[in-house]
């Protein structure tokens, strides 16, 4: 009976040894996992950073080569309206702290022709402001020639008047002052003798009566277009606001503002070559005649404009 008890107390003892055992092999196998889980993940961490550090790195010396290339002396080669130039290179330039008017306003022609007879075929010295691009992508840049400020020369002789989105902005005071001067003094196309401007109505009104001596009965007007879906035809009306999507198509709204306007002439990115540069900006303000099978989208009478033949400005 003594050898039975020892027997099984043998077998406890060894029984107890081989769990512990198992219990020490398992930790290690968790410990060296854990380890080793550790290291590579610093490993990746320490990648991912490094990727994270270069690209951002890259990023800034991508944008530093491109402020570089719009800043300094550079040749204008042509001149879009009062307050854009195109610059060598193909980048366009807005001119900073001022407005000048749209196609189709009354100091349109001399703004443009103005800053032409400046700048045109010349070296002018661009000159960065508080932000580097606008909503369209073109560079906000103050064009200085022989020291002269050509943004302040334009509102000083009453060609455009100053427009600021940012309060601290350099040369906000200069150009102020030369507005109001400008104003005071009844410069320029902006504040001398007011011009006849020629409304959308009146423009209408002797489309109607040429029509009707012609007997011509495809044109019909931009609030009526609802009428004719399916039919091809030519609308004519006034272009009162325009807008570029994210995939570079431009919407041109008639009579009234999205998304109440009458009838939309609407130009896909893949015709975008064909028509002038910045169409939303070349066409805005203008009364136009669209011809064109007129659709429907969403409610609202369009015509997809493919080539620029199907539009004519009227004034």
């Amino acid at each position: 009976m003594e050898a039975y008890y020892k027997d099984s107390e043998k077998s406890k003892h060894s029984l107890k040894n081989k769990k512990f055992l198992l219990f020490v092999i398992i930790v290690s196998i968790l410990s060296t996992y854990i380890f080793f889980s550790i290291i590579w993940s610093n490993i990746n961490f320490e990648k991912i950073l490094s990727a994270a550090v270069v690209g951002k790195i890259e990023k800034e010396k991508l944008q530093e080569k491109i402020t570089k290339e719009v800043l300094g002396n550079k040749l204008v080669t042509k001149v879009i309206d009062g307050d854009t130039v195109i610059i060598e290179g193909g980048y366009t330039i807005r001119l900073l702290g001022i407005d000048a008017d749209e196609v189709g306003y009354p100091c349109y022609e001399a703004a443009k022709k103005r800053l032409e007879e400046l700048v045109l075929n010349k070296y002018v010295f661009l000159e960065a402001g508080s932000k580097d691009k606008d909503e369209y992508n073109r560079y906000l840049r103050f064009l200085i020639i022989n020291g002269e400020n050509i943004n302040i020369k334009l509102v000083k002789e009453g060609l455009a008047i100053a427009r600021f989105q940012d309060e601290n902005e350099k040369y906000r005071e200069d150009i102020i002052k030369a507005e109001k001067e400008a104003r005071e003094n009844k410069k320029g196309c902006k504040w001398g003798e007011k011009k006849t401007i020629l409304t959308t109505s009146t423009i209408v009104d002797a489309i109607k009566s040429i029509n009707q001596s012609l007997n011509k009965s495809d044109e019909i007007l931009a609030c009526d277009a609802k009428n004719y879906i399916g039919e091809n035809k030519t609308v004519v009306g006034k272009i009162v606001s325009s807008s570029r999507s994210k995939t570079n198509t431009i919407f041109l709204n008639f009579e009234k503002t999205y998304p109440n306007q009458c009838f939309t002439a609407v130009i896909f990115s893949s015709d975008l070559s064909k028509f002038p540069e910045m169409p939303e900006k070349y066409y805005y303000g203008k009364i136009v005649r669209v011809k064109g099978k007129i659709t429907e989208y969403q409610g609202k009478p369009e015509i997809i404009l493919k080539d620029p033949k199907q539009i004519e400005i009227i004034e």
